[in-house]
């Protein structure tokens, strides 16, 4: 029998049970399905990281006071950030250009009877420099404002729909309280979105030198922020700020440090390979299902091999081979198996989609995911239709002419 009749004749026993063979593909579908849309919003998270941490910036440098365990409790160290060690750190370090540091603490902000607790930042005029932020609109504050420790403000976008403010225009030059304190807001930063470090866009701005002695009262620094020239840069500018701090807190080589330096970059490629592995761990759940997809198409064609006993052994009488009865069964397992892998992918990037338009979720169609699962459910049905194919292939003509 030809190859091309052998098919025919395969198609023509699918058609003849269209729903039996729809809910055979059923698993299929839904294994595909379901690789395509968790392999798309791991691809998405994994792009989203990148994305946040990129605006934050792979050539900025935090530094913080070191972290230490003391009776099984994590509790700051002693020793703690101030204005000598941005000193040193701008004295003795050639690789950074500029450097920001912050002090911060969670307070009231009130506006005409309108209140929220967010955090407020001061922090040095150049903070748009070296974070990377941007204004909407306003002006941000200026040295001049910093050493005269004027009592102005810029809010982070997503303050002002915390107080009711709709537009910026509408609270620039407007007075607020900031833990009872007034001020008058001067500018609104654009929106950046969030970062590794917290939501940068849910903060109010105000001079250092006016947080340092009027709101906060403290001289530890929570933040210093390092801007360095170039990537290639980073590793030289973390050993000089290491040296310079080391020697600003006077601290023995047999000690450790008293701080900490965090590389947005490092940071970047630990998150990549964990949203890597979550996508991986969700696309080999999901593949669960296609393994169970082949296993029920194995069983339903064992099922038609069975019913179709008599009709293999009159082939088989009229000259029909082993070859071309396991050809049959095999195209009819693999048919099924590539049918459903080609609506599973549809049905998965629309999943995406919709996931995507529906709630928010960041989706990423990795072409490449599609074609393996399309292809590992075309082995599915090489792999899970060969017995059954073969058990028919072997089957006695005479037993099977008998067979009622």
């Amino acid at each position: 029998m030809l190859i091309s009749e052998t098919i025919r004749v395969a198609l023509s026993a699918l058609r003849a049970n269209k729903l039996r063979s729809l809910l055979t593909m059923l698993g299929i579908v839904i294994g595909v399905g379901a690789v395509i849309a968790m392999v798309a919003l791991g691809n998405g998270a994994s792009n989203a990281v990148r994305d946040r941490i990129a605006r934050l910036g792979t050539t900025v440098l935090q530094i913080n006071p070191q972290r230490i365990q003391q009776g099984g409790i994590g509790t700051t160290s002693t020793a703690k950030l101030t204005m000598d060690d941005v000193k040193a750190i701008v004295e003795r370090c050639p690789n950074v250009v500029a450097v920001n540091q912050q002090q911060d603490r969670p307070l009231q902000v009130v506006w005409k009877g309108r209140n929220t607790n967010v955090q407020v930042t001061g922090t040095a005029p150049n903070f748009l420099e070296v974070r990377g932020f941007a204004m909407a609109d306003g002006r941000m504050f200026n040295l001049a404002d910093d050493m005269a420790r004027a009592r102005v403000a810029v809010l982070g976008a997503d303050v002002m729909p915390l107080l009711g403010i709709t537009t910026p225009e509408s609270i620039i030059g407007e007075a607020i309280r900031i833990a009872g304190r007034q001020f008058t807001v001067i500018g609104v930063m654009a929106r950046k979105g969030t970062t590794g470090f917290g939501d940068a866009d849910e903060q109010v701005l105000i001079p250092f030198q006016t947080g340092r002695f009027q709101v906060f009262g403290t001289e530890r620094i929570n933040d210093i922020w390092a801007h360095v020239g170039a990537e290639d840069s980073l590793p030289s500018a973390m050993a000089e700020i290491q040296t310079a701090l080391r020697r600003s807190h006077r601290l023995r080589t047999d000690l450790p440090n008293d701080f900490s330096i965090r590389n947005q970059a490092d940071l970047l490629g630990v998150l990549s390979e964990t949203t890597a592995t979550f996508t991986a761990l969700l696309a080999g759940i999901a593949a669960v299902s296609l393994l169970v997809g082949g296993i029920g198409i194995m069983n339903i064609m064992l099922v038609s091999v069975t019913e179709r006993t008599r009709e293999i052994g009159i082939r088989k009488a009229l000259g029909a081979t082993r070859r071309s009865i396991l050809l049959q069964f095999l195209v009819e397992a693999v048919v099924l198996c590539i049918v459903g892998g080609a609506i599973g992918v549809g049905m998965g990037a629309g999943a995406s989609v919709l996931l995507s338009q529906s709630f928010g979720w960041n989706a990423s169609i990795d072409v490449n995911a599609v074609a393996i699962a399309f292809l590992f459910a075309a082995s599915v049905g090489v792999l899970f239709g060969v017995w059954p194919a073969r058990r028919a292939a072997v089957l006695d003509p005479i037993t099977a002419l008998r067979y009622e």
